[in-house]
C-alpha cells in the first residue's frame, strides 16, 4: 500500500585536481587513515545538506526524518552531526518558513538555514554547504533531496560504511518510491552506446547492450563497482572534495553527480552502493521532470552536452548526438505505428535537434 510523505516522514596514487596539479591520492588516503586511527573513539563529523527551492513544507518533512538520525549520532558523540538547509534563492518566503520551521522543532542547535544568494542550480546550492563543511573541518557531507525521506538508520549505515572502507570516497543507498517500488540507485556512465539504447528502446537491442544501460539493475547487496550514485541520498568525504573540487556549477541540473563521481573515480576512489541504507523518494517532486506535457528543459540538454564535451570531447559529442537523434526518430515512428502511449517530452526530437544545431 502506498504511504504518504508524512508516514514515510590497485589504487591510482597520482591524479590531477581541477587546476592540473599533481595530487598524491595514496598519500592523502594513508594520512586520512592514520588520522582516523588516532581518533578512533570519535564519530566521523558529518554535515547534512538539504537544498530547498520553493518547497519549504516538503523540505521540513525531509528534515524531520533526518533529525532522528542527527539526534541519535549526537547522543553518542555530541556535536558530530549537523544540518545545513540551503535555500536556493526561492524568492517565495521559503527562507523565513524554513527558519520558523527549524525554531518550531527546537532544532536550532543542530540546524542552520543558509541562503545561496541566487538560484544557480543543484550543484551551486549544494556547494554552499560543501564549502561550509570543508571550512568547518567536517569529514563527511551527506546530501539528501528535499523530496527524499530517511528510513531507519540510513545515514548511520552510510557513515559506518565509509568508516570501514577507506577506499570508498562516495556512497549512496537504496532508493524507493513512497509506493515501495525500487528506484534506480546504481548507474553506469553515459556513453554513445547508452545513447543508442536509451533512444531506440528496442528489446533485443537493449538486451544486447544491457551492460551499457545507464541505470543498473538495483543491486541486492552492497557493491563497490558502480560508476555513480544519485545525489538524492549521497555521502561524500570532504577529503575527496579537497582533491577533485566541488560540484561543477556549469551543470544547472542533471549530470552534476555523474560528473563528480567520474572525477572521483579518475582520482582513484571507489563509488559504493550500500543496500542497507534506505530512503524514500518522490521522483521529480521539485523539478516536474515526470510531466511529459512540458517541453524538454533546456538545462537538461545543456548538462548532457557539457558532460559529453568534458569527459569525451567534441567528436564524441557529435557522434552521440547523431545516434541519439536517429534512435529517437526510429522509436517515435515505431511508437505511432504500434499505437503506444507517449514516453517523451512534448516535441522531444525537435527540441533536441534544435539544441544540437544551436550548440554544436
Amino acid at each position: 500500500m502506498a504511504r504518504s510523505v508524512q508516514e514515510v516522514a590497485a589504487d591510482v596514487n597520482i591524479a590531477a585536481d581541477d587546476n592540473g596539479n599533481r595530487v598524491d591520492v595514496g598519500r592523502h588516503r594513508r594520512s586520512w587513515r592514520e588520522s582516523r586511527r588516532s581518533r578512533h573513539s570519535q564519530a566521523m563529523r558529518v554535515l547534512c545538506c538539504l537544498l530547498n527551492w520553493r518547497t519549504p513544507d516538503m523540505t521540513l518533512q525531509a528534515l524531520d526524518t533526518l533529525l532522528v538520525e542527527v539526534r541519535a549520532i549526537n547522543a553518542r558523540v555530541p556535536g558530530s552531526a549537523r544540518v545545513a538547509v540551503v535555500d536556493n534563492d526561492s524568492g517565495d518566503g521559503s527562507e523565513a518558513a524554513l527558519v520558523k520551521g527549524v525554531a518550531d522543532r527546537g532544532a536550532a542547535d543542530v540546524v542552520e538555514v543558509l541562503q545561496s544568494g541566487k538560484n544557480g542550480g543543484y550543484g551551486f546550492g549544494n556547494n554552499v554547504a560543501l564549502r561550509k563543511a570543508i571550512n568547518d573541518g567536517d569529514e563527511v557531507v551527506y546530501l539528501l533531496n528535499s523530496d527524499a525521506f530517511v528510513e531507519g538508520a540510513a545515514l548511520q549505515t552510510l557513515l559506518a560504511h565509509l568508516e570501514h572502507n577507506p577506499q570508498v570516497g562516495i556512497a549512496g543507498g537504496y532508493i524507493h518510491g513512497i509506493d515501495g517500488e525500487p528506484h534506480p540507485g546504481a548507474f553506469h556512465y553515459p556513453t554513445i552506446w547508452s545513447e543508442i539504447e536509451g533512444s531506440v528502446r528496442f528489446g533485443p537491442l537493449s538486451k544486447l547492450l544491457k551492460d551499457k544501460v545507464v541505470p543498473r539493475p538495483v543491486p541486492t547487496t552492497t557493491v563497490h563497482d558502480v560508476d555513480w550514485v544519485p545525489g538524492a541520498s549521497m555521502v561524500i568525504r570532504t577529503e575527496v572534495l579537497k582533491h577533485i573540487g566541488l560540484f561543477d556549477e556549469r551543470f544547472f541540473l542533471y549530470y552534476e553527480e555523474t560528473d563528480l563521481c567520474h572525477r572521483a573515480t579518475d582520482a582513484g576512489w571507489q563509488i559504493a552502493f550500500v543496500r542497507e541504507a534506505s530512503v524514500a523518494h518522490i521522483v521529480g517532486a521539485t523539478t516536474g521532470v515526470k510531466n511529459l506535457k512540458r517541453r524538454t528543459p533546456g538545462y537538461l540538454l545543456d548538462s548532457r552536452r557539457h558532460y559529453f564535451l568534458k569527459h569525451h570531447g567534441r567528436a564524441y559529442l557529435w557522434a552521440a548526438n547523431a545516434v541519439y537523434a536517429a534512435g529517437l526518430a526510429s522509436f517515435r515512428l515505431r511508437r505511432r505505428l504500434q499505437g503506444k502511449p507517449e514516453q517523451d517530452y512534448d516535441r522531444a526530437l525537435q527540441d533536441f535537434v534544435v539544441h544540437c544545431v544551436k550548440h554544436p
